[in-house]
């Protein structure tokens, strides 16, 4: 009898130590139950940069999901990062292009500003800057002589803003980070990652690439007082555990990597992250999705990862705060049934509204995906959900911007 009680006992403090904030393992695997749907609105799949200059020139002239190309203008697309500003308004990161090196030299990257309009579920675009290196600071040759980057030049997906008001953002081409000013010139020379290369490194020579192509920074997140980002790799470093990510510490006080480093475990070897953001000193929001999309869709995650690593496994340990595939929707926000899903390959943008309450955007992969509709180009859409409970986010993540 008194074995039962002990037993008893100890399943009760486990209980407890899984309710509080970042204590579950990646073996225990808690899960919150169902966040909750409550604004939705989207930007058309068809939306270009007033007066811009053409694109899509490597696409061919075929229909693809309805929509043909080449274009006469820039699109607003393939959003893979997203700030909150303090107006109401985000800054978006539109990421390479149209896919790939080789069919992206005409796209300019560029971070757009969107309004959300949720009363009426629209998007508006009310502005934003191409991304540009005036001064030289990219030691290698650039698509364009006027040095206005693209996207055979750097693949652009994951940003953050620090308090002076300039942007880093995680490039996949090298791997490597990429700091602007405000008006989206290049400061500095780009930072690689110390001994990975991925395929289209511009630098690297005869080294052997050690990250497949598409793999770089996917992700990348700041640390309450701005001096620390944590950018997270999409791919399997060679020689590593299969389906195991590397997350790094950059100081940006010193410009420099200071040789940190954790492991984020995929569920499985063929998932992928989407955004990684931070939560405290110590957990992170990220991202995790198949590659399926429409009726494929099945795994769409974002889950609350703790690099204290309780378990002891030598990895983050996982938490899943909500299931994108499975989103409760009672009041039917944006005319979508009681379970809303989120059905997109690519899911690449958190962003944290409130202690309890996130938005999620996806990439359209402009004009390819078609998650939503089969043979309709996804439409940018923009949602909002309620978490199941608090996130004891750090104040100054909620006071951010």
């Amino acid at each position: 009898m008194a074995v039962s009680k002990r037993v008893g006992l100890g399943a009760a403090v486990a209980a407890l130590i899984l309710t509080l904030p970042g204590a579950a393992s990646a073996t225990e695997r808690s899960t919150w139950n169902r966040a909750e749907l409550t604004k939705f609105a989207m930007l058309p799949a068809a939306t270009f940069v007033p007066g811009s200059e053409p694109s899509g020139s490597s696409l061919g002239t075929a229909p693809i999901n309805g929509i043909t190309p080449p274009f006469v203008d820039q699109p607003v697309q393939g959003f893979s990062g997203v700030l909150r500003n303090t107006d109401g308004t985000f800054d978006v990161l539109s990421d390479n292009g149209f896919g790939n090196k080789a069919n992206s030299a005409d796209f300019l990257l560029r971070v757009q500003r969107v309004a959300p309009g949720f009363a009426g579920g629209a998007v508006d675009v009310v502005g934003g800057i191409n991304l540009t290196d005036p001064y030289g600071k990219v030691p290698f040759a650039l698509t364009r002589a006027d040095r206005v980057l693209t996207g055979a030049d750097f693949d652009v997906e994951s940003i953050t803003r620090t308090a002076d008001g300039t942007y880093w953002i995680g490039d996949e081409f090298g791997p490597y980070l990429l700091h602007f000013d405000r008006a989206g010139r290049l400061l500095q020379a780009p930072v690689p990652l110390p001994g990975v290369f991925a395929p289209e490194n511009p630098t690297r020579g005869t080294t052997p690439a050690n990250l497949a192509s598409s793999k770089g920074f996917e992700g990348m997140a700041q640390s309450p007082d701005g001096a620390t980002l944590y950018p997270l790799l999409e791919g399997t470093v060679a020689g590593d555990p299969t389906g195991t990510l590397r997350l790094n510490e950059f100081d940006v006080r010193t410009n420099a990597y200071t040789g940190r480093r954790w492991t984020y475990a995929l569920d499985a070897a063929d998932h992928a992250i989407g955004d990684a953001i931070m939560v405290d000193r110590d957990r992170f929001l990220i991202i995790e999705r198949d590659n399926g999309q429409g009726e494929t869709a099945k795994v769409k995650r974002i889950y609350l990862a703790d690099k204290r690593d309780r378990n002891r496994d030598g990895r983050l340990d996982k938490t899943l705060v909500a299931d994108l595939m499975n989103i409760a929707n009672p009041r039917h926000v944006g005319g979508f049934a009681s379970t809303f899903t989120f059905p997109f390959q690519t899911i690449e943008d958190v962003v944290i509204l409130d202690d309890q309450t996130i938005a999620v955007l996806n990439d359209n992969n402009f004009p390819s995906s078609s998650g939503r509709t089969a043979g309709q180009a996804d439409n940018n859409e923009f949602i909002v959900i309620k978490l199941d409970r608090r996130l004891d986010a750090d104040k100054r993540i909620l006071r951010r911007y």
